[in-house]
C-alpha cells in the first residue's frame, strides 16, 4: 500500500508512524512544504486525563513526549489588581517544534519517508498513492480543490489574536484581562519548556481596529503588547513567530473523505485554542484512521475511510461544540468584567460546560467554598435577607439553596419545576392526575412549580386534553391543586396562561400529535393565514376584534388564577403559540401596525401583558416565557439580539421574570442541542437587561443549577424531564450536600439526616 501525507503536522506524522508500525509493508511518504526545524506557534497543551490512549498507540513516542513535558496544576485569572488562583487541573505542555521533532525521529526509525521543502499543490502530484492524507491545515488546498465533495463550511470569529511567546517563566495557565481606552484585551498564557511560555493576545475586532493594530506589523504588535502588559511581563520579552493578527476559523466538513483522499486534523475540523485541544484532536484522528484500517484491512480504502468518519464524527462534533462555547465566552468576555473576581473566575472556568460546580469542587474544594460563601452573602444582600454574621468558606450552602424574592413572593431555593403538559384534562378540567403530578413535585423540595400550559379558552387549546382556565369548574379544580401545594409544602405555584394559536386543534401526543381532521377539530387563529407546517390547519388571520377578545380572555383567566390562589402568573410567549407567533418574523407576515418591525410585532403581546398585569395583584410577580431565537439567524428568524430587546420591552411593561427558552415558531428551526444548550440566551439577557431571568433547557440536575447560578448566568433554574425521573431532586440534593436547613414535609421527617453530632 502506498500512502502520501500532504502536510507534516501532528496529524500526518502521527498517522504515518502508527500506520507504518501496524502495516510495515506500507510505503509512506510525508510531504512538508517547510524546513524540518520550522514551526508556527509556540507550545501545545494536553490534559493529563487524555494521555492514556497515546501511550497505548505508541509507547516510544509517548515516553519521549512526556519526558519533555512541563507540568502544572493551576489556573490564574488576573483582572484589574486581583488574581484568583485555582488548583487541581492537571495540565502538561511542550514545545510544538519539539513535538514534531519527536515524530520525525520516530517516523524515520520505522521507515517513513520524510520530504521537506516540498509543496504539493494537487493530488495529481501523488496520483500513484493508494491513500492520500489531506493534512495541510485549516487553509487546506486539497480540501478547497475538492470542496464539492467535502462540502466545507467556515465560520470566522469576531476576535483577533496574535500568537506570541515570552521569556517569562509561568507556573500556571494564566488568563489576563486588561481594560484599555480602546477596549478589553485578554491573554491566554502557559509554560511549555524552561524559560519559554506561550502568550496569546486576543481582543474583539472592534478593539483591534480602535487600537490601530489592524495596521501593525510584528514589531509594532510586540511594542504595543509589551507596553500594555508590562506589569504582567515583569521585564521579560515577547517573542514572535509569524505572529500576525488573525481570526480563528471554525471549520466543518459534511464528509471527511472522497475516493482515496481523507481529511485529518485542522483540515477536517478546528477547535478554538481556548480549550487547547487542536493537537489532541489531530492525534486522535490519526489513531482512529489507523484503527479503521486495522479492523477492515487495506484493500478497500473507501470502506476504511467511511468507518473512520463514522467512528470520529460524534467525538469531533462534541469537541467542536465545547470549543465553540468557549470561544463565544471570550468573544463576549466584556459582559462579565463587572462580576466579582471570584464569580468572574468561576464563570471563566465553567464556560465550556466541560467543568461544572461539582467537578471544580473535586479539583479545588477551597475555591468552590470561597465562591459559595461569596455568592450566598451577595444574594442575601440583594434579597434583603439579613445575615447574623459573615458566611465562612466551607459553611455556605450550595448556590441552589439560596432564597430568592420576586415582589412579595419569597422562594426557599432556586429550583423550579417547568410547565409540563400532561394532556389529561377533561374539557379543560384538571383532575387527580394533575394533583398527584404537581403535588409530588411540590413535596420534593423545589421552591416553585408551574402548572402546565393552561389555555384561556376552549379554542386556545393544543389538544382536547389540555388544561383550561375559562370557567368556574376550571377555577375550582385548580384551587384544589394550589391548596394541596400550599398546605403540604413550602413551594410556591405559578399559573402559565397561553393560547395555542395556529398550533392548536391537534391529537394527543400518544395518538399521533398531528392536527385533528374530523368534526372535533376547531378553527385556529394566528397573526397571518399561514399554517405552522405542511398538513397543519391554516389559521384565520386575526382582526382587531379577535385581538380584543383574546386579550379579555387572558385578563379573565388571570383573575381566576388569583382567586384560585396562585402565587405567580406566567404568560406563554414562546414555542410558536399565539403570542410567540406574533413576535417571530417567521410566523408574522402582517403588513399593518402589528407586523413588520420588532416594535410592531410586539404590539399585541404587550397589549396582552398590560391587561394581565392590570388584572394581577401588584404584590404578586408576573413572568413571561419567550423563545429567544428561532435558530435561523440567516433566514429571517427571530434573533438573539432581538430577544434582548424583547426582554427589555417586557420588563418596561411590568414583567418581573423572563423565562428563556428557544424555537418552536417554525419546523425549519435547527436547535443545537446539548447540556444547558439554552442557558447562553438566558445569560445574555441577565447581563444586558435589568430583569430577573430563569434558565431552562437540558439543565440536568443540581450540579448544573449550582454551575449556572454561581457563574451568574441566571437567577432561577427550571427543569422538566429531570423532575419526571426524580420528583425529589431538591431533597436528594439537600441530603447529598448535607444542607440540613432545607425544610422537609413533616411526613418525611423520619428520613431527614440530621447535622453531625459533636
Amino acid at each position: 500500500m502506498k500512502i502520501a501525507s500532504i502536510g507534516g503536522g501532528p496529524a500526518g506524522l502521527y498517522f504515518s508512524l502508527l500506520m507504518r508500525q501496524a502495516h510495515p509493508e506500507a510505503e509512506i511518504t510525508v510531504y512538508e512544504r517547510n524546513h524540518p526545524d520550522d514551526t508556527f506557534g509556540w507550545g501545545v497543551v494536553f490534559s493529563k486525563e487524555t494521555l492514556g490512549h497515546f501511550e497505548q498507540a505508541d509507547p516510544e513516542s509517548y515516553a519521549a513526549i512526556t519526558r519533555e513535558f512541563a507540568y502544572w496544576d493551576d489556573i490564574e485569572t488576573y483582572y484589574g489588581d486581583t488574581c484568583v488562583r485555582s488548583t487541581g487541573h492537571g495540565f502538561c505542555g511542550m514545545s510544538r517544534k519539539r513535538l514534531l521533532q519527536i515524530f520525525h525521529e520516530r517516523c524515520r526509525a520505522v521507515g517513513v519517508n520524510l520530504v521537506f521543502e516540498k509543496e504539493i499543490g494537487s493530488v495529481a502530484e501523488v496520483a500513484d498513492a493508494d491513500l492520500i492524507l489531506a493534512v495541510d491545515g485549516f487553509n487546506s488546498v486539497i480540501r478547497t480543490q475538492h470542496e464539492q465533495h467535502f462540502r466545507p463550511s467556515i465560520e470566522w470569529g469576531n476576535c483577533r489574536f496574535s500568537w506570541l511567546g515570552t521569556t517569562k517563566p509561568l507556573d500556571a495557565f494564566t488568563f489576563i484581562f486588561k481594560e484599555t481606552e480602546h477596549g478589553l484585551f485578554q491573554v491566554h498564557a502557559y509554560p511549555f519548556e524552561p524559560g519559554l511560555s506561550t502568550f496569546i493576545v486576543e481582543c474583539h475586532e472592534d478593539t483591534w481596529k480602535r487600537a490601530g493594530l489592524d495596521q501593525a506589523d510584528e514589531a509594532r504588535t510586540v511594542e504595543y503588547c509589551t507596553e500594555l502588559f508590562a506589569d504582567d511581563l515583569e521585564g521579560h520579552e515577547l517573542l514572535t513567530n509569524k505572529s500576525i493578527w488573525r481570526s480563528f476559523p471554525i471549520i466543518r466538513n459534511e464528509t471527511w473523505h472522497h475516493d482515496n483522499i481523507v481529511l485529518l486534523g485542522d483540515s477536517a475540523h478546528t477547535a478554538h485554542f481556548s480549550i487547547g485541544s487542536g493537537t489532541k484532536l489531530a492525534m486522535e484522528d490519526a489513531i482512529a484512521l489507523v484503527d479503521a484500517f486495522n479492523e477492515r484491512g487495506t484493500s478497500d480504502v473507501p470502506r476504511a475511510l467511511a468507518a473512520y468518519q463514522e467512528q470520529r464524527w460524534v467525538d469531533g462534533i462534541k469537541l467542536q461544540k465545547t470549543a465553540h462555547t468557549s470561544r463565544m465566552w471570550f468573544e463576549n468576555s466584556r459582559r462579565y468584567t463587572k462580576q466579582h473576581p471570584l464569580q468572574f473566575s468561576f464563570n471563566l472556568m465553567t464556560r465550556s460546560k466541560a467543568i461544572t460546580w461539582e467537578n471544580l469542587r473535586q479539583r479545588d474544594p477551597d475555591l468552590v467554598a470561597r465562591v459559595d460563601a461569596w455568592w450566598a452573602a451577595d444574594q442575601a444582600h440583594h434579597a434583603a435577607v439579613p445575615q447574623d454574621s459573615p458566611i465562612e468558606p466551607g459553611k455556605a450552602p450550595p448556590p441552589l439553596f439560596a432564597p430568592f424574592r420576586l415582589r412579595d413572593m419569597q422562594l426557599d431555593n432556586r429550583v423550579v419545576v417547568s410547565p409540563m403538559c400532561q394532556y389529561s384534562a377533561t374539557n379543560g378540567v384538571v383532575n387527580d392526575w394533575h394533583l398527584v403530578h404537581l403535588g409530588s413535585r411540590a413535596v420534593g423540595g423545589a421552591a416553585l412549580l408551574f402548572s402546565e400550559m393552561t389555555d384561556v379558552s376552549a379554542e386556545a387549546r393544543i389538544t382536547y386534553g389540555c388544561a383550561g382556565m375559562w370557567n368556574d369548574e376550571h377555577e375550582r379544580a385548580w384551587a384544589r391543586v394550589v391548596g394541596f401545594v400550599h398546605e403540604n409544602s413550602g413551594a410556591k405555584i405559578a399559573m402559565q396562561l397561553a393560547h395555542a394559536g395556529r398550533k392548536g386543534s391537534c391529537h394527543l401526543p400518544w395518538e399521533g400529535d398531528d392536527p385533528l381532521t374530523d368534526s372535533t377539530a376547531w378553527e385556529t387563529i394566528g397573526p397571518s393565514a399561514e399554517p405552522f407546517g405542511p398538513g397543519w390547519h391554516t389559521p384565520r388571520a386575526m382582526d382587531r376584534d379577535d385581538m380584543l377578545r383574546v386579550t379579555a380572555d387572558f385578563a379573565a383567566a388571570t383573575a381566576r388564577s388569583e382567586r384560585a390562589g396562585f402565587d405567580m402568573v406566567e404568560l406563554h410567549m414562546a414555542h410558536g403559540y399565539l403570542l410567540s407567533s406574533f413576535i417571530s418574523p417567521m410566523s408574522n407576515h402582517r403588513t399593518d401596525e402589528y407586523g413588520g418591525s420588532l416594535e410592531n410585532r410586539m404590539r399585541f403581546p404587550l397589549e396582552v401583558l398590560d391587561a394581565v398585569r392590570a388584572a394581577w395583584p401588584a404584590a404578586k410577580p408576573l413572568a413571561v416565557r419567550i423563545s429567544a431565537t428561532d435558530w435561523l439567524d440567516d433566514e429571517g428568524g427571530l434573533t438573539e439580539d432581538e430577544s434582548v430587546e424583547v426582554a427589555r420591552m417586557l420588563a418596561e411593561h411590568g414583567c418581573d421574570l423572563v423565562d428563556v427558552s428557544t424555537a418552536g415558531n417554525t419546523p425549519q428551526s435547527e436547535p443545537v442541542y446539548g447540556r444547558m444548550y439554552q442557558v447562553p440566551f438566558a445569560e445574555r439577557i441577565k447581563q444586558e437587561v435589568d430583569v430577573a431571568v430563569m434558565a431552562v433547557g437540558a439543565i440536568l440536575g443540581p450540579d448544573h443549577c449550582n454551575t449556572i447560578l454561581a457563574a451568574g448566568r441566571a437567577d432561577l433554574c427550571a427543569m422538566a424531564r429531570p423532575h419526571l425521573v426524580n420528583p425529589y431532586q431538591v431533597i436528594d440534593a439537600a441530603v447529598r450536600y448535607e444542607h440540613h436547613d432545607h425544610v422537609w414535609p413533616k411526613q418525611y421527617l423520619p428520613a431527614k439526616p440530621g447535622p453531625p453530632r459533636t
